[in-house]
Order: C-alpha cells, then sequence, then structure tokens
C-alpha cells in the first residue's frame, strides 16, 4: 500500500536524479521554514533565554545539519567514504574574520573527536553570536569555494539555500546559551521530529483544512523518500561492514603469515649467531694461513646476518603496520557497529512517525467525510428555508392583494358614507325642525290650557251657586271636553314615561332615552351605542334600534 502511494504521489519522472534532488531542496527547504517559524514563536512565548535541551532547538540544529549535508561530496579514506560538513564551515573565517573566533574554540575543544561534532558546535556557537545568517550569506555567495564540497545541484548551491539564509535573519531575536562542554556531539541522532510540526485538522474550515491535507500529504512523502534513502544507506554500509570483514580475516591471515614467517626469521637469527660464534672460536684455534679463507665466510656471515636483520627490520615495520591497521579496522568496526544502531533507531521513529502520519490521515478523511455529510444536510436545511421564503413571499404577496382590496373597500365604504350624509342630511334637518315646531305648538298649547284652567278656577270663584250657573255654550263645552280628555292622559304620559317600553319595568332610577326612536328604555334594555346620521359621536339607543340598525348598515354598500 505504501508502495502504491508513493508511486500516486510521485510523477512518472521520479526515476531522474535531478528531480529526486529538486524535490529533496523543496522538501527541506520547507522543513526549514517550519523548524525556523515554530522555533521562534516558542522562543517569544516563552521569554527566557535558551538552551540545548529545549525540543525545538534541538530540531533546527538536526534540520540544519540535513540541509548542509545535502549533495555534500563523499571524500575517500581508509576506512572509506567520508561526508562531513566541517569543511565547508572552516571556509567561513576565510570570508568573515569574525568567525574565526568561534572556529578556532571548535578546534580547542577536548570532547570533539570527529568532524560531525565540530560542525555541530560550529553551529551553536553562531547562534549564539547572532551571526548564524550572515555566515551563511557569506558562505552561500561562493559558490566556486562550495564547488570543491558540494556537488552542482546540492541545496547549498541552489537558490533554496539563500531562501534558508534569509530565514535565519528571524534568528537574531533569540537568546540562546550553550555549555559545549561535558556534552557529546559526536554520538547524536540526527533524526527530524515531525510531529512538532503536524497540527491537527480539528479547526479545519474550508481551504485551510485542504492546505493541511496537502502539507501532511507533503510531508508524508518525504518522510517514505528519506526512509527510502535510509534503508539504501544501511544496505551500503552492511555492504560495507560486509567487505570490511573479509578484508578483516585476509588480513588477520597475512598478519599470522607474518608472525609465522618472524619466528622462522628469528630462529634464522639465533642458528646465524650460534653460527657466527662457533665460526669465530674455530677462527681463534685455527693456525693462520686458513685464516684469510675464514675472513672470507666470516665476511660473508656478516653480510648475511646484516640483510638477515634488515628483513626482519622490514618485517617488524610491516607487523606494526599490519597491527595498527587491525586496530583501524577494529576502531571502524565499532563506528560501523555504533551508525549502524542509530540508523535502526532512527528507522525504527521514523517508521513510528509513518504509523502517526497514516493514523493522522485516517482521522483526517474521517473528519472530511464527516464535515462532507454536515455540508450535505446544511445544503438540504438550506434548500428547505428557502422553499419556507418561497412559500412566505408568496402569502407576503396574497396578503398584500387583500391589503389593497382591503384599502378599496375602506374607500369606497367612505365614499358611500359621504354620500348617504349627503343624500339623509336635509331629511334629517327638516325633520328636526318639525320636531322643534311640535315642540313650540305643544308649550304654545300647554301654556293655552293652563291660562285657560285659570281663567275657569277665577269665573268659579265669582259665580255664588248653583242657580246662578249660565247655560254652557258651545265653546265652554268644547273646552271643557278637551280638559276632559287632557286630564286623563296626563297621568298616564307620566305613568307610561316611568316604565321601560321593552320590559314594562319601573326605569324611574335607570331611566335612558334612545336617540333614535326616542323611547324610555331601562339600563338593561339599552346598554349599546352606535353612531347615527344625525351626529357624529356614537349614541345611546335601545336593543331593537341596534339590531335594527346592524342589519341595515351590514346590507347598505356604507
Amino acid at each position: 500500500a505504501i508502495d502504491d502511494e508513493r508511486a500516486s504521489s510521485f510523477p512518472p519522472s521520479t526515476a531522474d536524479p535531478n528531480y529526486l534532488m529538486a524535490n529533496e531542496r523543496m522538501n527541506l527547504m520547507n522543513m526549514a521554514k517550519l523548524s525556523i517559524k515554530g522555533l521562534i514563536e516558542s522562543a517569544l512565548n516563552l521569554g527566557r533565554t535558551l538552551d540545548s535541551d529545549y525540543a525545538p532547538l534541538q530540531q533546527f540544529f538536526v534540520v540544519m545539519e540535513h540541509c548542509l549535508k545535502h549533495g555534500l561530496k563523499a571524500k575517500k579514506t581508509f576506512l572509506g567514504q567520508n561526508k562531513s560538513f566541517w569543511g565547508p564551515l572552516e571556509l567561513v573565517e576565510k570570508l568573515v574574520p569574525e568567525a574565526a573566533e568561534i572556529t578556532a574554540s571548535v578546534k580547542d575543544l577536548p570532547g570533539l573527536k570527529t568532524p560531525v561534532g565540530r560542525g555541530r558546535a560550529w553551529l551553536r556557537l553562531a547562534l549564539m553570536q547572532k551571526k548564524l545568517s550572515e555566515y551563511m550569506k557569506a558562505l552561500i555567495n561562493k559558490k566556486e569555494l562550495l564547488s570543491e564540497f558540494y556537488e552542482p545541484n546540492a541545496l547549498m548551491m541552489e537558490e533554496e539555500g539563500a531562501i534558508i539564509a534569509g530565514l535565519l535573519v528571524g534568528l537574531n531575536v533569540i537568546d540562546a546559551n550553550f555549555c559545549m562542554k561535558g556534552e557529546d556531539l559526536d554520538s547524536q541522532v540526527g533524526v527530524i521530529d515531525f510531529s512538532m510540526y503536524l497540527k491537527d485538522g480539528n479547526s479545519s474550515k474550508g481551504s485551510e483544512g485542504d492546505g493541511q491535507i496537502t502539507a501532511i500529504l507533503d510531508q508524508k512523502n518525504y518522510v517514505e523518500e528519506l526512509n527510502r534513502h535510509l534503508n539504501a544507506t544501511v544496505n551500503n554500509l552492511q555492504a560495507k561492514v560486509d567487505a570490511l570483514e573479509k578484508s578483516n580475516t585476509k588480513l588477520t591471515e597475512e598478519l599470522a603469515v607474518a608472525n609465522n614467517r618472524i619466528i622462522t626469521l628469528q630462529e634464522e637469527m639465533e642458528r646465524v649467531k650460534e653460527e657466527s660464534s662457533y665460526i669465530m672460536e674455530s677462527n681463534r684455534k685455527a693456525p693462520k694461513p686458513d685464516r684469510t679463507s675464514e675472513g672470507q665466510a666470516l665476511s660473508e656471515a656478516r653480510k648475511h646476518l646484516k640483510e638477515e636483520t634488515q628483513l626482519r627490520l622490514d618485517v617488524e615495520k610491516e607487523l606494526e603496520i599490519q597491527i595498527s591497521m587491525r586496530q583501524e579496522m577494529e576502531l571502524a568496526m565499532k563506528m560501523l557497529e555504533k551508525d549502524v544502531c542509530e540508523k535502526q533507531d532512527a528507522l525504527v521513529s521514523l517508521r513510528q512517525q509513518l504509523d502517526d502520519l497514516r493514523a493522522l490521515k485516517h482521522e483526517l478523511a474521517f473528519k472530511l467525510q464527516s464535515s462532507d455529510l454536515g455540508v450535505k444536510q446544511k445544503s438540504e436545511l438550506n434548500s428547505r428555508l428557502e422553499e419556507k421564503t418561497n412559500q412566505m413571499a408568496a402569502t407576503i404577496k396574497q396578503l398584500e392583494q387583500r391589503l389593497r382590496q382591503a384599502e378599496r373597500d375602506r374607500q369606497s365604504a367612505e365614499l358611500d358614507n359621504r354620500l348617504f350624509k349627503q343624500d339623509f342630511g336635509d331629511k334629517i334637518n327638516s325633520l328636526q325642525l318639525e320636531v322643534e315646531a311640535l315642540t313650540r305648538q305643544r308649550n304654545r298649547l300647554e301654556l293655552e290650557l293652563k291660562q285657560e284652567r285659570e281663567g275657569r278656577s277665577q269665573n268659579s270663584r265669582s259665580i255664588p251657586g248653583k242657580g246662578s250657573q249660565k247655560p254652557e255654550t258651545k265653546t265652554d263645552g268644547r273646552r271643557r271636553a278637551q280638559e276632559e280628555n287632557v286630564q286623563p292622559d296626563q297621568p298616564l304620559l307620566s305613568e307610561k314615561s316611568q316604565m321601560c317600553q321593552l320590559c314594562r319595568e319601573d326605569c324611574s332610577l335607570t331611566k335612558h332615552v334612545c336617540k333614535n326612536c326616542r323611547g324610555t328604555f331601562c339600563d338593561a334594555c339599552s346598554t349599546n351605542q352606535l353612531p347615527l346620521p344625525s351626529s357624529i359621536k356614537p349614541e345611546r339607543v335601545c336593543n331593537p334600534c341596534h339590531e335594527h340598525l346592524m342589519k341595515q348598515y351590514s346590507t347598505s354598500p356604507s
């Protein structure tokens, strides 16, 4: 599955070495951006001087180490190929005189034994001076000097190196203090911890969530590419270990042969010494004429002894060389074993980070699905709300139409009311005038009746008895008939005025006059009020008039 994902994430031209180097440069530049940004933000939030135990600072040095190692040429030594970024950093003191101080300090540190440790110490001292950006810019500007150490498509030879040098300017706001004594910089494992730069997509909203997913996929691809390179490095190291083991066995055999040869040479030398001593003694005892032949034999023996001595010295030198080579081989074997263990630990940590990335990828995929479901639900809710909005708009249009119709009806009703008042206003006035004339006539008749009664009472006082009564004239008979007709009606009218015309109960205390029919009614039978043609304000009317007027108003168009 990883191979399929890797094949899908890389274009078909990934077999091109230039493309691989460009991809590595881009990944390293992005990691440097993340590391520098995270270091600055965390340091400003922390608000104190940083030390060597601060995790973001350690990760920054690891990223810088990877950037300086990218595209570094390998130097061939007796122990194999060696890649160290200490060589380019030593050139800085030639370009910037101020860097000579930290270079001398690094060389004087007693605990540093490897070029990698010296390079790590140099980076820390440059950061403490707050001139790391200045030194890197001066080094990158001299491409002709860097070409001795780097490949043409290395990060330090391309524009990505200049970008990283520009980003390092922001580190001048950070105060750092490192204690270089006692710190083991030679054997530190330079593995990038990606968990510090991976962020959860909990606040993923639209394009931000997509950008985080893209960044995580790029980081995953970089981790897979780094894992592939580490696997290739481990395989190369294993092949070197095998070759060294073979050469070690061969050297051991040669050493054994050399030891055997030395032993034989020592035995021959002892034998030669014994022979020389025997010859010397025999020469002493022999007569003088034989001394010439013996002298020749002695000179030959001395010559042979000298050759054997020289051969022995050569063999001893070769033995010392073989012993030193064996010690160097053993040291190289130990360093290779240590390097293999470090690479294996780095592989384990990278695999764990890859598992974390996969888990995070699954979690983001699940959250993406849930967000898609939420978007669908919101779109459905939006469609329902649009339908309700359209319905409400239609209802509002209907209500507006009804309102306009009601307004037209009201205007027509007001017009009819004005016409009604114009038509019946004259009749009402004439009726009121007739009522006033009748009222005046009634008052006049009552006054005449009163005067007639007074005159009759005076006449009755002036007549002494019955005999003196005059015959009644027609006028007097008519007046008396009127009095007789009027006198019984007056108590009837007064009695009727005290009774309700509807319920026939006494309403002397709560008497009300209907303004429409002018009848007398009690409080219960005249509780309603209506506007009448004769008045603008509502007037009290009886219940029958109220029903009659309501029917009339309901049937009338006004």
